[in-house]
């Protein structure tokens, strides 16, 4: 039996995943902390499996309660359940010694296989986040940015500047917008360019205008 404890200031959010994860057989709630108090108290003397937490809460929290979290219990799993996107906070999570990352926005049996996985020693991360690990780990990363961009990544970087819409790449491309927007996210990401301006640049420097 995996024990979690919930770490998430409002009683309401606390009570809503004691609900979804009541339907998994191989998981209980062992306890609650509504303040980073309250979590490194269980942290020394709870009996837990993994620590599901929020990453905003009154008091010490986000990454500095990671870290405290873990210079008390080195072994402890530590799964953190956001409301912020992966792009804000998942890998200074992931480097502070947390498991996996999650947005509240996850659906319930998401919740519970990341538990479990957790549980397990493994760890919990997004397609999206994997790439990113990837990347951040490449040994080759003195190679420039847009040398590590998938065949795809570059077809849509030269498309975006040469002045096409997303709408329009789609088109050609014959994907859906929401496809060509995570291209781009993720290329963006690999480029470490923040908007459209510093992309253009980027391309004009590189070379790479259709």
């Amino acid at each position: 039996m995996i024990r979690v404890l919930i770490a998430d200031d409002h009683a309401i959010v606390r009570e809503g995943l004691k609900q979804v994860l009541a339907g998994a057989d191989d998981i209980v709630v062992s306890g609650e902390a509504a303040d980073g108090h309250e979590v490194l108290e269980q942290a020394r003397e709870g009996d837990w499996d993994v620590l599901v937490l929020d990453m905003n809460m009154p008091g010490l929290s986000g990454i500095d309660l990671i870290k405290r979290v873990k210079a008390h219990r080195p072994d402890a799993k530590v799964l953190v359940l956001s409301m912020h996107g992966e792009d804000q906070y998942a890998l200074r999570t992931l480097r502070a010694g947390a498991a996996g990352y999650l947005t509240k926005g996850s659906a319930p049996d998401v919740i519970a296989s990341a538990i479990a996985r957790v549980a397990a020693g493994g760890r919990h991360i997004s397609r999206n986040l994997a790439e990113t690990l990837a990347f951040e780990l490449d040994p080759y990363r003195d190679r420039a940015p847009h040398e590590l961009l998938s065949e795809r990544e570059t077809q849509v970087l030269r498309k975006l500047a040469s002045g096409m819409s997303i709408a329009d790449i789609a088109s050609q491309l014959c994907v859906s917008a929401n496809t060509v927007s995570t291209y781009k996210h993720r290329l963006m990401q690999k480029l470490r360019v923040a908007n459209n301006a510093e992309l253009l640049r980027y391309a004009l420097q590189a070379g790479l205008m259709e």
